[in-house]
């Protein structure tokens, strides 16, 4: 999914032992919205997706705060932090295997650039309607990927976490599924992953589809019943609705900001938008086949003029309404990517009041939240549970 600090590697962990102020100014208390009814979504002898402990939190790429996004080191400090989630971006390579990337475009990603016998890979594309120049995964095979190595995609707002440049490489979902059944039984617990088709539309149509690739490694690891410790999401739901023809697995719509339309949606002439799907009739729809949505914060809270927060939507209370979660997206610590309402100081790479921000997002009833710092959305979650 979507994107200097001067605090010492200590007190980036532990940034919750002291919980900074609450709300927004101007916002008013939220009252938490119903749950879906018990019973509705999967259920087993296994435990589901309901069964978490709301909200739950979802490590977003893994801990993308404190290490290299879409690693195993990423994967494993979320894991260690305790993130209750942990999510996966999925892209093809040349010859068919699926690798976590955020995007197709490795150019930020990994060194690439750095490696001569690849320089003339680079070449711009035109993906989802947008012309982007770099190297792409679809140009390798998964032997060269492994070649490269993964590096900091945000070095000028996460200054530390260049250090870890160059320690791992690309992994693959089968060696994430392969650590996920590792740590589950070191763990005596099940280890929940959330797994995006990127760009399935595209992928499609240049032969590599998604869909099929990731059902077939969902059998073979178990990870294709109602009652698997996984989710499934993506951007574009014609992606959820073909892969809920092929596995059970829980599935979430993603949806982007106001106005936007998915990318099948452009290719196959639906005229809907996000805002159409956001509505009780295309929640409802969403709800046929799908398990939840993950909208951006902006549809929870929208921001003003000065990137202040505003009132909440109904969405929150809709959603519930048709039987769906809410995974919103992305909850960062810097001061650049919270709201004006809770940034401290100048320096934009500089953790803001962090601790408010969550504790208003989670009073509008959420589910969960996607999170760079697992760590620091975790201790806000047990604040708000404990002051229910």
């Amino acid at each position: 999914m979507t994107q200097g600090e001067r605090m010492s590697p200590g007190r980036r962990t532990l940034l919750g032992a002291a919980v900074l102020g609450t709300a927004a100014a101007g916002l008013p208390a939220a009252a938490v919205s119903a749950r879906p009814r018990e019973g509705q979504g999967a259920t087993s002898r296994h435990g589901s997706y309901r069964d978490l402990p709301v909200p739950y939190v979802i490590g977003h790429r893994g801990t993308a705060g404190y290490r290299p996004e879409h690693t195993l080191g990423s994967y494993q400090h979320a894991l260690d932090l305790g993130a209750h989630v942990i999510e996966q971006d999925l892209v093809p390579t040349k010859d068919g295997h699926l690798v976590c990337r955020h995007e197709n475009d490795i150019s930020g990603t990994t060194d690439v650039a750095a490696h001569p016998e690849f320089a003339s890979r680079k070449a711009t594309k035109t993906i989802d309607g947008t012309a982007v120049t770099g190297w792409f995964t679809e140009d390798f095979t998964l032997a060269e990927l492994k070649t490269l190595r993964a590096k900091e995609r945000l070095p000028a707002n996460r200054q530390r976490n260049t250090m870890y440049d160059g320690r791992w490489d690309v992994p693959t979902f089968e060696e994430v599924l392969r650590w996920a059944e590792r740590e589950g039984r070191r763990l005596g617990r099940r280890i929940w992953l959330h797994s995006e088709t990127k760009h399935p539309t595209y992928f499609r149509s240049i032969g590599l589809p998604l869909e099929d690739r990731v059902a077939r490694l969902l059998r073979r690891y178990g990870r294709d019943r109602r009652d698997s410790p996984q989710f499934l999401e993506s951007f574009e739901p014609s992606s959820i609705q073909r892969l809920a023809k092929l596995v059970d697995t829980p599935s979430v719509v993603l949806l982007s900001g106001t106005g936007t339309r998915p990318w099948d949606f452009v290719a196959s002439g639906d005229p809907r938008t996000v805002d159409d799907l956001v509505k009780p009739e295309g929640l409802k729809w969403i709800a046929s086949y799908a398990q939840g949505i993950g909208p951006t914060l902006d549809l929870i809270i929208p921001k003003d003029s000065a990137g202040r927060l505003t009132r909440p939507t109904t969405l929150v209370r809709d959603a519930h309404a048709h039987g769906l979660v809410l995974h919103p997206y992305t909850m960062r610590n810097e001061n650049t990517f919270l709201p004006a309402d809770f940034r401290r100081g100048t320096d934009p790479n500089a953790y803001g009041d962090a601790f408010g921000a969550f504790k208003t997002y989670y009073a509008t009833g959420i589910d969960a939240v996607f999170s760079d710092n697992a760590d620091t959305a975790l201790l806000a979650a047990a604040d708000f549970r404990a002051s229910r």
